[in-house]
């Protein structure tokens, strides 16, 4: 199976294309220390420019594959968005994934992982899962979920073996996960990338479902709420 994947959960734009051969073709934008991210203009760009680089048609892709969040509310919408239009131009399938899944995936290998990501507030979005060896997750340890500071440090005490915590939540979290006895990767590490290529591995085990009943799992209220 061919797929494309896409992801903006986090202030990264990223896109990739896995072939059924198992190469991958991934492109990203990081927004620099103080910049905005740039998923409205650079996120079908990133997915054209991977499509190129696979040397691939749209024809041939056989899916498309979504980070659904949690993460940024403008970020989830646009990527959603932006993969709801591809599936609907290409009559392409459609599969969401769990953002924190994805992360999750680039860090299998050790006893478990917990992924985090900054949610902003003074929060986390985290969930965890028991590694099943390398690129693969097994039993989930934690439903994903928007939590304090403390509340994280409490979950991951509680889990057994000791996680390795991963993304930028774990590194703005890093004093207290680590007295909670997580492991907590480099700064620099490249685990604490959310990557497309592994939005397309969920994707392809994944259910395509209803293009238009596809929506963003927010784990929380937005930031700004309708006046009731």
């Amino acid at each position: 199976m061919n797929l494309l994947g896409l992801d903006t959960a986090t202030a990264a734009t990223v896109a990739a294309v896995l072939r059924a051969d198992g190469e991958a073709f991934e492109r990203r934008d990081d927004p620099a220390p103080g910049e905005r991210p740039a998923h409205g203009t650079r996120l079908l760009a990133l997915a054209e420019e991977a499509l190129a680089a696979s040397g691939m048609r749209w024809e041939q892709i056989d899916r498309i594959a979504v980070g659904i969040g949690p993460g940024g509310f403008t970020g989830l919408r646009i990527g959603i968005a932006t993969a709801r239009a591809l599936a609907q131009s290409t009559q392409i399938a459609l599969a969401g994934v769990g953002s924190l899944e994805a992360l999750a995936l680039g860090a299998t290998g050790g006893a478990s992982v917990v992924a985090v990501l900054d949610a902003r507030r003074g929060e986390a979005f985290a969930a965890a899962w028991r590694s099943a060896g390398p690129g693969a997750l097994g039993e989930r340890l934690l439903e994903p979920a928007a939590l304090t500071p403390e509340a994280l440090a409490d979950r991951v005490r509680r889990l057994a073996p000791t996680p390795l915590a991963v993304g930028d939540g774990a590194i703005r979290f890093r004093e207290q996960l680590e007295a909670a006895g997580a492991v907590v990767a480099p700064d620099d590490a490249e685990a604490h990338l959310l990557r497309a290529v592994n939005v397309c591995r969920l994707g392809a085990k994944a259910s395509p479902g209803d293009r238009d009943g596809l929506l963003p799992f927010y784990a929380r209220e937005p930031d700004a709420v309708p006046r009731r």
